[in-house]
């Protein structure tokens, strides 16, 4: 079991260091004794606009912003701001106790909070001749 979670940690150091891609928010997971935090940046977003699952120990965020502008009036000089949608998924570090997750949104970042689970995630299976 070991080795399994060894070889999970170095994997997912060896995709931290990755660059992010484009539309997709950057993340922060944070582990405590007793809970995971994610914290992804979302500026600009409404809760209203923000898609949150939970699916088998994955994380998953997808934001659709729609920005408004009025084409009839004026002339536009640059125009960099961008509507559609952003998604990451992230694999969360240790077990955690979906039905209990709480999401916010405050000043731009969206934070998903887990309690970490007390049950056992697994176990060994003893081996016996046939």
């Amino acid at each position: 079991m070991r080795d399994l979670e060894s070889m999970r940690n170095q994997f997912d150091r060896f995709f931290s260091d990755l660059p992010v891609s484009e539309g997709a928010p950057p993340i922060d997971v944070q582990e405590t004794d007793d809970s995971i935090i994610v914290r992804a940046s979302m500026p600009g977003y409404k809760p209203e606009d923000l898609t949150v699952t939970f699916n088998r120990g994955t994380l998953s965020i997808r934001g659709e912003s729609h920005e408004e502008h009025d084409e009839t009036k004026g002339k536009w000089h640059v125009r960099e701001r961008r509507s559609g949608s952003v998604y990451r998924t992230v694999t969360l570090p240790a077990e955690a106790v979906e039905e209990k997750a709480n999401a916010t949104l405050k000043d731009g970042v969206l934070e998903i909070r887990f309690p970490k689970t007390t049950e056992s995630v697994g176990h060994e299976i003893s081996v016996k001749s046939a």
